[in-house]
């Protein structure tokens, strides 16, 4: 993982501060338990009381992007090629960094077309970079992936470990309701009512008093 990125300061370091503080190591406790229970990850206990779940520690487990596509690979099988060049070590340090941004970059594109919206997944950068940490979004997207993993037939997880996904509610209206609907003429445009004529002294001639 890069160490290699500048400390921020001034407003840079305190932005970086707040985010880093919505991360929530009980959520991150439960995240890392379901891919635990997911994938058998020799890295994580197998018992959610005995998961480190503090900011080190989770980056330092899914941060190389391996975990995560094994993750993916249990999810939508036959999509990841382990013997893809991303996955064998590097001699050169930059190479090996390349290689685990590669991976993080690659779970989020599988994330997104196993149905995570894009607005629940993360740049490489929030999990791999010290720097430019968010944590807290990756637990989002982690967590958006089990609500939709468990609406998939193939789904072998735990049922009701995340929330269920919520559905659509199509309302279907018959033509007359549509008409009906018509002839009602809603308050944005105005109204009349009360309104009349007193006090308005519009075309009166002038009264001249000698």
């Amino acid at each position: 993982m890069n160490n290699f990125r500048a400390g921020k300061s001034g407003i840079a370091a305190e932005t970086q501060s707040k985010i880093e503080a919505n991360f929530d190591p009980q959520e991150a406790a439960k995240c890392l338990y379901w891919i635990k229970l997911m994938t058998d990850a020799e890295e994580i206990p197998g018992v959610l009381e005995e998961i480190d779940a503090s900011h080190d520690n989770f980056h330092e487990l899914l941060g190389d992007g391996v975990i995560l596509l094994k993750l993916m690979d249990r999810l939508c099988p036959d999509h990841i090629n382990w013997n893809d060049k991303m996955f064998q070590k590097a001699r050169i340090e930059a190479m090996q960094l390349m290689r685990e941004r590669e991976r993080i970059a690659t779970f989020t594109k599988l994330a997104q077309e196993y149905g995570v919206t894009g607005t629940y997944t993360f740049p490489t950068e929030s999990l791999h970079e010290k720097g430019a940490l968010n944590l807290a979004q990756v637990c989002t997207c982690i967590r958006a992936l089990g609500v939709e993993a468990q609406t998939k037939p193939d789904y072998e997880g735990p049922e009701g470990f995340w929330p269920k996904k919520c559905e659509r509610n199509i309302r279907e209206f018959t033509e007359e309701q549509l008409n009906a609907g018509k002839n009602i003429i809603s308050l944005q445009y105005g109204s009349n009512k009360g309104a009349s004529q007193a006090g308005m002294n519009m075309g009166k001639p002038r009264q001249i008093n000698d």
